[in-house]
């Protein structure tokens, strides 16, 4: 059967809604074909039979402490949607509690935007996270995995790693980075994102110069503990990028895997 009409999940998309949920200042604002309410994302999943979605908390438009438009998607959707907050250090157990009863399962460490610095609190949020019975999810690219792979090999918590982990394609698959990330798919409660190839790949779609990585990244993590993620709406894309082309890939990619 053809990935279009089996039943899926998306389990890496934004929302952005500034009309209902202002941006906050000082970051990029997405605007044009980058706005993408709640409402038109849940036409999309019926368009390509998505059955749910994870929706991720952006750190354009809204940022840390801003959720109210992912809570908002995920209050419409009649439990469709699931999402991940963007919390700062400061977060409360309270708060932490209250996301998890409105449909939050984790919570996002965008290392690759906000730098490793801003990250000093990791391992004490995501031991916290794991007492909440919530995710952490990891957003890293080329050697920032050195930085957090003890981190991450030793937390309690599950732990998501973003987009292949970002890898960066000229130091090769044998780079200590890349084996680091690959080592993380011995930990029985992590599991990787094979999306957003597009932020690292060199070339255009189907950005074959990322296939290696992708393929080394499933065999180290197994079947069982990969997910699939569009990165919808496809946030300063350096190209066009299309729903429908990219679940064709993933369909492609997981056949020959």
């Amino acid at each position: 059967m053809s990935v279009l009409l089996e039943r899926k999940i998306d389990c890496h998309n934004h929302v952005f809604d500034p009309e209902n949920f202002p941006y906050q200042p000082d970051r990029y604002h997405p605007t044009g074909h980058e706005i993408s309410p709640a409402k038109y994302f849940l036409q999309v999943l019926d368009a390509y039979r998505v059955s749910h979605a994870l929706v991720v908390g952006p750190n354009s438009g809204y940022g840390e402490d801003d959720n109210q438009a992912l809570l908002d998607a995920i209050e419409r959707s009649n439990g469709r949607l699931k999402g991940m907050a963007v919390v700062s250090k400061n977060v409360t157990d309270e708060t932490l509690q209250l996301f998890k009863q409105s449909g939050i399962v984790g919570v996002t460490f965008n290392v690759a935007f906000y730098g490793k610095e801003h990250f000093g609190h990791a391992s004490s949020l995501m031991s916290r996270l794991h007492e909440h019975g919530l995710l952490a999810q990891i957003q890293l690219q080329g050697d920032q995995i050195l930085s957090f792979v003890d981190i991450l090999k030793s937390t309690p918590a599950q732990v998501v790693i973003d987009h292949c982990g970002r890898p960066e394609l000229e130091q090769g698959l044998d780079s200590a980075a890349f084996q680091a990330l690959l080592s993380l798919g011995q930990q029985a409660q992590h599991a990787i994102k094979l999306s957003g190839m597009a932020k690292f790949s060199k070339q255009g779609f189907p950005f074959d110069d990322t296939k290696p990585y992708v393929d080394a990244l499933f065999a180290a993590f197994g079947e069982d503990r990969v997910l699939w993620g569009s990165d919808w709406p496809f946030l300063l894309a350096p190209q066009r990028m299309d729903y429908g082309t990219l679940l064709m890939l993933a369909e492609t990619r997981s056949k020959c895997a």
